[in-house]
């Protein structure tokens, strides 16, 4: 204490009476060890709010929003129905590609051993419509081109398309179907018959005499797939084949509410 009075007379004599009030508040701080607890509080500031502690501002000069306190009414707010945001969000399964208006999945269909050779338009529409999807247009395939893993030739890059590397029963540049269907003649009958089943009989009310038995067609040569491949994330068409012919294909979904689901594991393919 006698330095503390010595002190201030020393400044009282050399620097007038603001300097005086200064110092002595300052040496009086540091004497109470008020200045070691300030400093202290301020070292303990924090952006989270935390008993007895400073709350720090964030950069735009304003308290974090989570450190404003939530009321019962508004927690209710911020659900539908008891649903969180998570739950009604639109989304896609965890084995497939989000392309924004729809899911597609990340790899073509893994066609069973004992399927193999079955899958022609026919066996790809019903087994997307039994998943829940359905067999994709040659635009959705070319558009998708530079985000999924397409089938591609052997020369494309297989970082970002999916090209046959296995030399042991050849390599083939590859293909994918689609729902695109086009006609190779011109006629109704292009797009096959139903023909006329035996026993049918014409209309005996006008007198319309029992038509000829007609062979069906259901699966007609002149009725075939557009196929698309990756061409280097630019996706081009690779020709068409018959409808009855089997080729590779993968299926796409519309986006569901909730959380991504995983279904059955299916070889990735997405690429970015």
């Amino acid at each position: 204490m006698k330095v503390l009075i010595r002190g201030l007379k020393q400044l009282r004599a050399n620097s007038g009476p603001a300097a005086l009030v200064l110092a002595g508040v300052a040496l009086l701080a540091s004497s109470t060890g008020i200045a070691e607890a300030t400093r202290q509080a301020f070292s303990a500031a924090s952006t989270k709010p935390r008993p007895y502690a400073v709350l720090k501002l964030g950069k735009n000069a304003k308290f974090p929003s989570k450190a404003i306190p939530t009321v019962a009414r508004a927690r209710s707010a911020d659900a539908v129905g008891g649903l969180k945001a998570a739950d009604i969000e639109m989304t896609c399964d965890a084995t497939t590609v989000d392309l924004d208006t729809f899911c597609m999945m990340t790899a073509p269909y893994p066609v069973p051993p004992e399927d193999l050779g079955k899958n022609n338009f026919f066996y790809a529409t019903q087994i997307c419509n039994d998943s829940g999807g359905y067999l994709p247009s040659a635009a959705q395939l070319i558009g998708a081109a530079a985000r999924v893993k397409l089938a591609s030739t052997i020369d494309d890059d297989q970082l970002t398309a999916s090209v046959d590397l296995d030399p042991t029963d050849g390599l083939g540049d590859r293909r994918e179907m689609s729902s695109t269907l086009v006609t190779t003649q011109a006629g109704s009958s292009a797009a096959g018959a139903i023909g006329v089943s035996d026993g049918s009989t014409g209309n005996p009310r006008t007198g319309e005499p029992n038509p000829p038995t007609r062979p069906r067609v259901p699966a007609p040569e002149t009725l075939q797939y557009v196929t698309v491949f990756d061409n280097r994330d630019k996706g081009g068409f690779g020709g068409s084949k018959p409808v009855s012919q089997p080729e590779n294909f993968r299926c796409v979904f519309n986006k569901h509410q909730g959380p991504p689901r995983g279904g059955e594991a299916q070889a990735s393919g997405a690429k970015r």
